[in-house]
């Protein structure tokens, strides 16, 4: 896409709004702000849910910060979903901050969904919204974030619907992100069971009471310390193999 007309993203016009540690809004240059952690923030605007809209805003409990995230929307938490399940993301914050810009007639602002921590030190920023959404205004909002985020040396990010079974075998795991899920005991002897490969339900009855070793098996996988074959193409079953990470634990 084309800049849009009127738009110089540089320093001299575009400002960053946000919260700060001491929940007190600020407004400063793009570039005075390249090195501030917005993972940590607070977001610029509340998540409420009022009868008869149709997003549904919540917050997401995130293994990865321990700290509860907020989304907009069914696709924004699927994307919080994967966000976490990555293991190179170390930070993620939800409407960070507001973008101010001047499209030649009148100050425009957008909030970016996400802002991402990743593990190499480097920044993403995030928008989420399905291709069949997107009109003309948020075009140009994207690639005037798109621009801003490479001046200021951060990556950007407009994702979509994500692949349907990647995204339902890593809801299933979600649900036993939470570390109480991985007790020592079968923890121990799930790594001994798949450090060769086999099938999922033989491995976790080998490795005991499966009432027990599931959740650690699935908490395993989730942290990737464990992996399974193909969880891009195919839904985790029974049958399914899995098999010792390479990259060991998280």
């Amino acid at each position: 896409m084309a800049v849009p007309a009127g738009v110089d993203p540089s320093e001299t016009y575009v400002e960053l709004s946000y919260v700060d540690a001491v929940l007190e809004r600020r407004r400063r240059p793009l570039l005075d702000c390249v090195t501030a952690r917005f993972e940590d923030v607070a977001p610029v605007r509340p998540f409420r849910w009022s009868r008869g809209e149709r997003h549904f805003p919540g917050w997401y409990w995130a293994s990865t910060t321990g700290q509860h995230v907020g989304f907009e929307s069914w696709l924004e938490r699927d994307r919080l979903i994967l966000l976490d399940f990555d293991p190179q993301v170390v930070g993620i914050a939800s409407q960070p901050f507001w973008l101010h810009w001047h499209d030649g007639e009148r100050e425009r602002r957008h909030a970016p969904d996400y802002f991402v921590r990743r593990a190499d030190g480097s920044a993403v920023v995030v928008d989420v919204r399905a291709d069949s959404r997107i009109e003309p205004k948020d075009a140009e909002a994207f690639e005037v974030t798109r621009l801003v985020c490479a001046q200021a040396g951060w990556g950007f990010e407009r994702v979509g619907e994500p692949e349907a079974v990647l995204l339902a075998n890593t809801r299933w795991l979600s649900r036993y992100r939470h570390p109480r899920c991985l007790r020592g005991s079968e923890a121990e002897r799930l790594r001994e069971v798949f450090a060769a490969p086999g099938a999922l339900m033989a491995g976790a009855d080998a490795a005991g009471d499966r009432l027990a070793t599931l959740p650690a098996l699935f908490q395993l996988l989730w942290i990737q310390e464990l992996t399974a074959e193909e969880m891009a193409a195919e839904l985790l079953g029974p049958a399914t193999i899995v098999h010792l990470a390479n990259g060991g634990v998280r």
